[in-house]
Order: structure tokens, then C-alpha cells, then sequence
């Protein structure tokens, strides 16, 4: 007989969760050993399902290669179908992974988030020598395939009410982890490999491996620092310097590429600029911000609308922290209820604040721009990387792990 006991509170259920799943790996000796605690996961939350090795090797067929749809330092993902119908991707732990700490990370923070532009936690797989994570299936992958693939068997182009409907989406999702949610969540790692789309493309964020609890709300410094490069704030990136500012940058690059069509780790429309995001300050100072626009939309969009997604993702990559917007005003801009001219800078600060940061970031974007990894919950996706960095006595050290692959859906 299945027994449930009754959490009062997310947290409540998160902190039960953990040690659960804590208490699983040491017994399998993981972290130790404790060959009492596979009956306390019988007694999960209601809203975490626990599934069964048998359940899961029904879904994918055993593991078949042809229901694999990604693969990163993580570990493999597979497509699944459950009994009633439903979808499901598999996110299955290696069982020579390091990365113990990011599924307990993952499995806790997201097992307490309820919000349509957040990927669904159906529930956990801990049995044998199995770790996993059952998660919605998303029909579309990821944005980055979306935005990036150039294959043109398989090229999907996005209309511009999709594209602001994704920003507007991501926007929302992050507005609750920073804002809404119980409990304050600093993602830290917001890409478009990070961005998953439903069948209606309907943006939805996904792997919470590298979260953080934004405890009180407080600005902190984190010794270590996690990301990819492209995405991370400066200050994060330099100092450890941590905030939930540091997401809305993220955000902003993402922006960028939605309205461009681009890469900002990847486009570089002449050998003086280092990124897109470069580019972009570039063109805003010349007045043609418009040009950032994908071309391949052609004139079937909105110019006013492309202007205020723009003007909003350059205010959030600003220099400086404490310049950018919250993602209530991110959201106030996009849903045309505030005017982004209000928020953006007209003093001379600002312009030494860009090159300052181009400057500093320039040498270390070009040192480390080969520096790659994945861990994505479809898996890798074309046109994105992750890169995990150490902060040490104001050093930064690059950790670098195998390239990943991925299958198209």
C-alpha cells in the first residue's frame, strides 16, 4: 500500500524531499550508508510522483537509442509515454556523473514551482543504481534549436507575435522565481538551450540544477560561479558578485537573440565586435537598433514592438546591477504598460559604464569562448554551450567537461 503524508508548505516539501533523496544516496553509498531510507520515499509529497524502474523502462521502451533525445554531462535524456498517454522526458543521471549535488539542487527547487512558463516535475526515479528526473515532454525542444538550426530540412521560422510571445513568456516565469514564488530563486543560468517550447510554443524554463535561494531577498557573494559565457553579468562573472540582477541580464541577452535571430556567443558581424549584445550597444549609440532585427522576418512585424523588446534587453544587460529593471518592470515594459525611454540612462555615467564593460569582458570573452559543456534537460541543443566557472581569490578558473550531442526530436 502506497502511503502519502500531508506537507503544509513548499518549503516544507522541498526540505522533505532532499533528505529523502540525501538519505537514498547514502544507501546506495553514494554519500554513505543508510539502508532504512528507500521506505521513506514512499512517503513523498502528493505532488511528486514517485515512479519505478518498471514504470520508466515501460515509458521508454528500455531505454531504446530511438527514444533518446539528448545527451550531456548531465546524462541522457529520453523521450517516454506513459501508460495514459501522456509524454514524458527522462532525465537520467550517469551513474559515473559528479553532479549528485545538481540533481538534489534540481529535484528540490523544482518540485515546489507551479507556474505555466516553468517546465513541469512530474516526479523522480531513485532505484538500482538509477537516478532520474520525469519531467512534461516538450514537443517544440528548445529555443535555441528554434532560433539557431540551419538545416533547412528541419529550420522552423518564428513569426514576430511567437517571438514576443516567448519573451514575454520567459519574462513571466522569471518574474515569479524572483518575486512571486514562496520561496526567492535566483535561476543563474538562463539561455535559450534553457528555454523549452510546448507544442504552441509557449516558452517554458527548465533545469534548475545551478538555482540558488535568494534567502531574505539579501545580495550576497557566491564563491562559486556557474553560467555560460555570453550569459553571465559581469559582476557575477568577475566578482561573485550575486543578485537576482544577475538572471535579468541573462534575460536580456536572450532577448536579443529572440528579436535577432542570432547567437551572442556566436555572431560576430565583423572582427571589432565580440558579441551580438556588442553590437547591439554599437547600434543603439548610432541610432539604428532597429537593423538588429532577424532579417529573415522581413517586413512582417512590428517595428514599435521590436523597439521596446530592444531598448528593454539593453537596459538589462547594463553595466551596472543596480541599473537594470526587476523582471515587474521587464513585464510592465513588454505588456506596454511602462515606457522603456523612462528607464533607459541619459547621463554620461552610462556611456563609460559600457565601454568599462566591454573592455573587461572582451579579453575574457576571447580566452574562454571555445570553452563548452551541457546540461540541459532535452539535451544540447544547436547554436548553445554551458560553461561551469570557479571563483577563486578573484581568479576566474574555467572547468571544462565533455561536448554534447543531441538527437532532433
Amino acid at each position: 500500500m502506497r502511503i502519502y503524508i500531508v506537507v503544509v508548505s513548499p518549503i516544507a516539501a522541498v526540505v522533505v524531499l532532499v533528505l529523502l533523496v540525501l538519505g537514498i544516496m547514502r544507501w546506495k553509498g553514494w554519500l554513505g550508508a543508510n539502508d532504512s531510507v528507500y521506505k521513506d520515499l514512499r512517503r513523498l509529497d502528493q505532488q511528486m510522483g514517485l515512479f519505478t524502474l518498471r514504470q520508466i523502462k515501460a515509458a521508454t521502451e528500455n531505454f531504446n537509442a530511438a527514444n533518446k533525445i539528448g545527451e550531456g554531462g548531465f546524462g541522457s535524456v529520453y523521450k517516454g509515454l506513459l501508460p495514459d498517454g501522456t509524454a514524458i522526458a527522462v532525465k537520467q543521471l550517469s551513474s559515473k556523473s559528479t553532479r549528485i549535488s545538481g540533481f538534489v539542487n534540481e529535484l528540490g527547487m523544482t518540485s515546489c514551482l507551479q507556474h505555466p512558463n516553468i517546465v513541469k516535475l512530474y516526479g523522480c526515479c531513485v532505484e538500482g543504481d538509477q537516478l532520474m528526473l520525469i519531467y512534461e515532454y516538450m514537443e517544440n525542444n528548445c529555443l535555441s534549436r528554434v532560433l539557431f538550426e540551419k538545416n533547412p530540412a528541419c529550420q522552423v521560422i518564428l513569426d514576430w507575435a511567437t517571438r514576443r510571445k516567448i519573451c514575454l513568456g520567459i519574462a513571466r516565469a522569471l518574474a515569479y522565481l524572483h518575486e512571486d514564488c514562496v520561496i526567492k530563486i535566483i535561476h543563474r543560468d538562463i539561455k535559450t538551450s534553457k528555454v523549452l517550447l510546448d507544442e504552441d510554443f509557449n516558452a517554458k524554463i527548465s533545469d534548475f540544477g545551478f538555482a540558488r535561494l535568494n534567502v531574505d531577498e539579501n545580495t550576497h557573494i557566491s564563491t562559486r560561479v556557474v553560467g555560460t559565457l555570453g550569459y553571465v553579468a559581469p559582476e557575477y562573472a568577475m566578482h561573485g558578485y550575486l543578485t537576482d540582477k544577475a538572471d535579468i541580464y541573462s534575460f536580456g541577452v536572450v532577448a536579443l537573440e529572440i528579436v535577432s535571430g542570432r547567437s551572442n556567443t556566436s555572431f560576430r558581424p565583423s572582427e571589432e565586435f565580440i558579441s551580438l549584445l556588442d553590437w547591439a550597444n554599437v547600434l543603439q549609440e548610432k541610432g539604428r537598433l532597429i537593423e538588429l532585427v532577424d532579417p529573415d522576418l522581413g517586413s512582417e512585424y512590428s517595428s514599435e514592438e521590436a523597439m521596446v523588446i530592444l531598448n528593454m534587453a539593453l537596459l538589462c544587460t547594463n553595466a551596472s546591477p543596480t541599473l537594470r529593471p526587476t523582471m515587474s518592470q521587464v513585464l510592465s515594459m513588454l505588456e506596454d504598460r511602462s515606457n522603456t525611454q523612462e528607464l533607459l540612462p541619459n547621463d554620461p555615467w552610462h556611456d563609460e559604464a559600457v565601454n568599462f564593460k566591454d573592455e573587461a569582458l572582451r579579453s575574457h570573452f576571447c580566452e574562454n569562448l571555445s570553452l563548452q559543456e551541457s546540461m540541459s534537460t532535452h539535451g544540447q541543443c544547436p547554436g548553445s554551450s554551458s560553461s561551469a566557472f570557479e571563483v577563486e581569490e578573484k581568479h576566474l578558473l574555467v572547468n571544462v567537461s565533455s561536448d554534447s550531442t543531441t538527437k532532433a526530436n
